[in-house]
């Protein structure tokens, strides 16, 4: 399956003094893809109440090998890395003309909605997530 790609526009106030979109934005635009993506693998946020389930972010990482600028029009895409029992990861990539200008992942953990902890992925998120590869965009 293919990465899954949403647009992004920075906005006026993302830009920093240096004229690029500043660090702490690029999180937030992979939040709102994760939104679109589940939305897209046909496993969109009502279903995790419906599943009993809810995620925690547990782990991210960002590398930036070039900067988005304002009027810039950037992709986040989205693919899945790595699907455990409990946890899965999602590899994002933020590009730019058809080239990566950062990369990263965030890893989730499933808990059960209801606070009692971690819980197994049910087999609905798994058959959502379909196959992972472990460097989507290397």
């Amino acid at each position: 399956m293919p990465p899954y790609s949403h647009p992004i526009t920075p906005r006026f106030f993302e830009i920093d003094s240096q004229g690029v979109m500043f660090n702490m934005w690029y999180l937030g635009h992979v939040d709102d893809a994760i939104t679109g993506y589940f939305d897209a693998i046909g496993f969109p946020y009502p279903a995790w109440e419906e599943t009993g389930i809810d995620v925690h972010v547990v782990h991210t990482d960002l590398d930036w090998t070039s900067a988005i600028r304002l009027h810039d029009t950037p992709h986040v895409l989205l693919a899945p890395s790595h699907i455990g029992r409990t946890s899965f990861t999602l590899a994002f990539a933020f590009a730019k003309d058809g080239a990566p200008t950062c990369t990263g992942t965030i890893t989730y953990v499933t808990v059960a909605r209801d606070g009692t902890g971690k819980v197994p992925l049910p087999e609905r998120l798994l058959k959502a997530l379909g196959p992972a590869a472990p460097t989507p965009f290397a």
